[in-house]
């Protein structure tokens, strides 16, 4: 069957997409750096306070008799320290941390973000003022800026794909809530590679309710391997941008309603960008081609989540409530557009805050008959450390 081109109203959207993305990020180029220092204590006087000494100077005085005046971190023997202090040349490690993190851990100690006691806190001896200035020095010890940085890994979204390559793994469970009952559950797991790509695999499995009301379960879905490169990084702009190439093959159990019967190649686009105030955005649009056109068809989907960060406590859990509207439309003449709108919220569990669960709820705004989803994850960013580490 010939195909046609999407219907004017996707052109439409991308416009409107691009439009804001180009908006946004030049708005969030001239007020990032203001409005995303770490958060000032309740009660405490938020006056900016110059320090009459340079980063580097405060640096040398309070870090560098167990950093290192190099930032290599000086000998466990020597120190009479258990824990290795970290080793700041190392830009695959210290490019990853955003400098709000580290501050808390100086400014509260390290059992803050679950850290050993031995890293002190300065919050007596230290403006949060002087602390971003270290940390603006302690970024010069990783001399290679192609890695992109730490605050660019902004929260996940249930559906939106981020650009920032991540270690992770997730487990995501996705329950219809109307018609015939399904459970489709996804195990993702991410892998860092290089300065700026990620190897990412996707294991599906799910549950459906039978006519009789018993249920089939266990069936695997169709497994998807992808690789993510980013191609544009600007910390002081709070962008990135990255393309990814995704196949899903057809291991899964057609019979079941869990396999598409065909490989489909799956390319798409991310986008995100820091906004003031803590805010941020996700962006998304790609197409899938089937390689046996009777199979499925051609698809093209774009999807954007827009949300905000804060920590109630200033130094405890991140909330980011978010908003996710997504759409589709199959590539053949006189086929509909689907659209989505998924509200959720995202919040950290432990201390070190690299276990997170966001919960949400999918709903069509298209078509009632279609089903509505409870949708949650868990997320593990094992980089971090172990899953339970840092509580």
């Amino acid at each position: 069957m010939k195909k046609s081109c999407p219907h004017k109203s996707v052109q439409s959207f991308f416009a409107i997409l691009i439009t804001n993305v180009v908006f946004f990020t030049f708005t969030a180029q001239s007020e990032y750096n203001h409005y995303n220092s770490p958060p000032a204590e309740e009660g405490t006087d938020t006056t900016v306070t110059v320090s009459p000494l340079s980063g580097k100077e405060l640096y040398a005085q309070a870090c560098a008799n167990c950093h290192g005046a190099d930032g290599k971190g000086g000998s466990v023997k020597q120190l009479g320290l258990q824990t290795p202090p970290p080793d700041f040349t190392d830009c695959d490690f210290a490019s990853r941390e955003p400098d709000a993190d580290w501050i808390a851990v100086a400014h509260q100690g390290g059992p803050i973000r679950g850290f050993s006691t031995e890293m002190p806190a300065f919050g007596e001896a230290l403006t949060v003022e002087e602390l971003q200035m270290i940390m603006d020095h302690v970024r010069t010890f990783c001399t290679n800026n192609n890695w992109p940085r730490g605050e660019l890994n902004l929260p996940r979204a249930l559906v939106t794909e981020k650009a920032y390559p991540e270690d992770e793994a997730v487990f995501s469970s996705f329950i219809d809530m109307e018609n015939g009952g399904a459970v489709t559950n996804e195990f993702v797991y991410e892998q860092r590679f290089g300065v700026r790509n990620q190897i990412e695999i996707v294991f599906p499995f799910g549950y459906n309710q039978m006519p009789g009301g018993d249920w089939s379960g266990g069936h695997l879905g169709d497994l998807a391997v992808g690789v993510k490169r980013v191609f544009y990084h600007n910390y002081n702009s709070g962008t990135i941008f990255s393309l990814t190439g995704e196949v899903i093959l057809p291991t899964g159990d057609t019979a079941s309603g869990f396999g598409g019967g065909t490989t489909v190649l799956e390319p798409f686009a991310s986008f995100g960008q820091l906004l003031p105030a803590g805010g941020f955005l996700h962006a998304q649009t790609g197409l899938e081609y089937p390689v046996l056109q009777d199979k499925a068809e051609n698809e093209a989907f774009w999807r954007a989540a827009l949300g905000k960060s804060f920590n109630p406590n200033p130094w405890g859990r991140t909330l980011s409530p978010m908003i996710e509207m997504l759409g589709s439309k199959e590539l053949e003449s006189g086929t509909e557009i689907h659209w989505d709108i998924v509200p959720q919220m995202q919040v950290t569990l432990n201390k070190r805050q690299h276990i997170m669960l966001n919960v949400g709820y999918r709903i069509p705004v298209d078509d009632a008959r279609r089903d509505s989803q409870f949708m949650v994850y868990i997320l593990w960013d094992w980089f971090d450390g172990g899953f339970f580490e840092g509580w």
